[in-house]
């Protein structure tokens, strides 16, 4: 670490942004500080001022309120982990928090510092996508709504003006039939996803699928919504031939988002089989 590096904690959010303002991008925002803290150490930022936000009351809390499910940006996986709100409004946002790292890690990680970081295995980022999340964003300009899925310009690049603090998340509340997150790691606990994956849906009471929404984790340089496999799954019976096809499928818009790298050769299948897996039950 820099011997010049400062602390700084504001006790509001608006002093939070007139201090990044201020600085004009020598401040990095620190919350949980899982990714933050290991950066500083591996050099691979240098910043002359830490910004703590873990404390701005701002970017707390999980709620209900005008249609939509809002998480704050500090709220801790821990939280999310333990939230009845979210088992019944989001429960696959839950689900990802089962086996993300470890309770220590739960207990000060923070949502807002996962999506941010921009990692393609970003645990929380699937079920966000799946909910239709939307960023909301605070600068000195004002505030404004971002979709989940435009946050990362690219692998741990992230749209965020050095102005700019992600406050909170707004969900698409819903009562799904079925709602899961599953993932795929080198272990099973205290893993990073080499694949993940968030699906939510219902059945029409002909038991056909009247609603579908499947987005996948870590194996695409930024998160996706794989609007494909939606379309083939709604209005079908699910079927085990049909859980193969979208999962052949699936594994197809994979390759045409990142190429035929040597990697495909055990994501292809694996990518597959989560798919497959995950939905069976429901045969």
């Amino acid at each position: 670490m820099t011997a010049k590096l400062a602390y700084k904690r504001p006790d509001t959010l608006d002093q939070a942004l007139d201090f990044l303002s201020e600085k004009k991008g020598a401040a990095k925002i620190l919350a949980g500080g899982t990714d933050v803290m290991v950066d500083l150490r591996a050099k691979e930022i240098s910043p002359d001022y830490l910004l703590d936000v873990s404390r701005l009351e701002e970017l707390h809390g999980i709620r209900m309120e005008g249609g939509g499910l809002h998480i704050g940006a500090a709220v801790t996986l821990s939280e999310i982990n333990s939230s009845s709100i979210l088992a019944e409004h989001a429960p696959a946002m839950q689900k990802c928090t089962h086996n993300f790292a470890s309770t220590q890690i739960r207990n000060v990680a923070t949502i807002g510092g996962n999506v941010a970081h921009c990692s393609p295995c970003g645990d929380t980022i699937p079920p966000l996508v799946i909910h239709e999340a939307q960023a909301v964003v605070a600068s000195p300009r004002g505030e404004k709504r971002i979709p989940i899925e435009e946050v990362a310009t690219g692998p741990y690049r992230c749209f965020l003006e050095a102005d700019e603090i992600i406050t909170s998340f707004i969900l698409q509340p819903r009562k799904a039939d079925f709602a899961d997150f599953q993932k795929i790691g080198r272990r099973k606990d205290l893993a990073i996803s080499r694949l993940s994956m968030a699906i939510m849906l219902d059945k029409a009471r002909d038991e056909n699928v009247s609603f579908f929404r499947v987005c996948i984790g870590a194996c695409t340089p930024t998160p996706h919504r794989m609007t494909a496999i939606e379309d083939l799954i709604c209005g079908k019976k699910l079927s085990t031939k049909l859980l193969f096809e979208g999962g052949k499928l699936l594994s197809e818009k994979v390759i045409e988002i990142t190429g035929r790298r040597s990697s495909i050769i055990y994501k292809e299948p694996a990518i597959q089989g989560l798919f497959v897996r995950m939905l069976y039950p429901l045969v």
